[in-house]
């Protein structure tokens, strides 16, 4: 006796077909949905992956090496960052920055990362 498949079996496919097609249906719409909930927000306050977030600190000078473009810092708590008092030596990304920065003067300054290492991006 030839194997029958029942009028039931025949259908399978098709509601697989329809299953397939509203899940993707419904996966379009709801993306779209979320794109207009962005369209209502304001992007300006976000960062873009190119902005950098500086910290403020404050320290006092302890070294400069600038032919490697490096100076050491004895600086307070940097709360911004979660970093207690101590001393480091930082990466200067401008050079120019040299002339405020000599040994044993208090700065104000700014610090910045890059990469895995924080950089001075500014003085006062």
């Amino acid at each position: 006796m030839p194997f029958a498949l029942s009028a039931n079996m025949k259908m399978i496919p098709a509601a697989l077909v329809c299953a397939a097609f509203s899940m993707s249906l419904s996966s379009i719409v709801l993306a779209g949905q979320k794109a207009d909930d962005m369209a209502a927000m304001d992007m300006s306050k976000m960062p873009s992956s190119t902005s950098q977030t500086s910290y403020p600190a404050v320290g006092v000078v302890k070294a400069v090496d600038a032919a490697a473009g490096k100076v050491t810092i004895a600086h307070e708590a940097i709360k911004s960052l979660n970093w207690p008092a101590m001393t480091m030596t930082f990466m200067v990304k401008d050079k120019m920055m040299f002339d405020k920065l000599t040994v044993g003067k208090k700065v104000e300054f700014q610090v910045a990362k890059q990469g895995t290492d924080y950089v001075v991006t500014g003085v006062k």
